[in-house]
């Protein structure tokens, strides 16, 4: 169904899956709001960005190819909706894993509590492997490209995290 063209459109979803979950999830244990809250607020975030993502993408992939027709180059094995469908799945694949430790808490009790650290090593397992796996479709060195999406995402992760205390800290 998806071949290596598809690549830029599975790390893209993936990445930024994981980056925006995580966030929803870092920024509300900041704030130190609930474990019902922030899988309310990471589902929501699951189907509405990933949904986002890939109508954008579709619509970008559109958009290309018909600047190419326009100039008269026939670019067929650009496909709006894999390219659309590639972005959704690979955000709501690796865009779940932050979520994972707060789902299995309800089931586990024993997980209450430890949920945020969960979900913290699951998210940074992830942005390892999507960095490792994008570098060996491409053959660059997988160490340096897994550590390059981990800073990245653990960046955006600090920031939301940071945010969510400073807020917390302003209100209540």
């Amino acid at each position: 169904m998806f071949d290596e063209s598809h690549l830029g459109d599975f790390v893209y979803g993936a990445i930024d899956g994981a980056v925006t979950t995580f966030a929803v999830v870092a920024g509300a244990a900041g704030a130190n709001l609930s474990a019902a809250i922030v899988l309310i607020l990471g589902f929501a975030n699951l189907f509405a960005d990933g949904f986002s993502m890939a109508a954008s993408n579709y619509l970008s992939t559109k958009t290309k190819l018909q600047v190419l027709e326009k100039r008269g180059h026939a670019h067929p094995e650009m496909k709006p909706m894999k390219t659309a469908l590639a972005t959704f799945l690979a955000f709501f694949a690796i865009g779940f894993i932050p979520l994972i430790s707060y789902v299995a808490a309800v089931f586990i009790p024993a997980l209450q509590n430890r949920q945020f650290a969960l979900a913290t090593a699951l998210t940074a397992a992830a942005f390892l492997i999507v960095g490792a796996a994008k570098a060996q479709v491409v053959k660059k060195s997988r160490i340096g490209s897994a550590i390059e999406t981990l800073a990245l995402g653990g960046a955006a992760a600090a920031i939301a995290f940071l945010v969510g205390l400073l807020i917390k800290t302003l209100i209540g």
